[in-house]
């Protein structure tokens, strides 16, 4: 268990991104992570709470999502996902 928790505080995450020409509405993310992203007017995934869930949780909404369409960058500015 602890193999876990040191694991999860190497993953801070610095910048969730959404990509509005891949995304498509699915509302993955929002089923994952409802604290973090919500659709807008356009049925787009949008990030409104960056700090809304814990980075892992953040991060499995970015792998949920059917399109890849959630870069999510670590607080050095390198890109974890996709």
């Amino acid at each position: 268990m602890e193999n876990e928790l040191s694991s999860e505080k190497k993953l801070k995450i610095g910048k969730i991104v959404v990509d509005r020409n891949l995304c498509i509405g699915a509302a993955s993310c929002i089923a994952v992570a409802p604290g973090v992203f919500e659709l807008d007017s356009e049925n787009k995934a949008v990030v409104y709470n960056d700090k809304g869930a814990d980075d892992e949780t953040i991060l499995l909404a970015a792998k949920s999502c059917p399109t890849q369409a959630i870069l999510v960058f670590d607080e050095e500015g390198n890109q974890i996902y996709p």
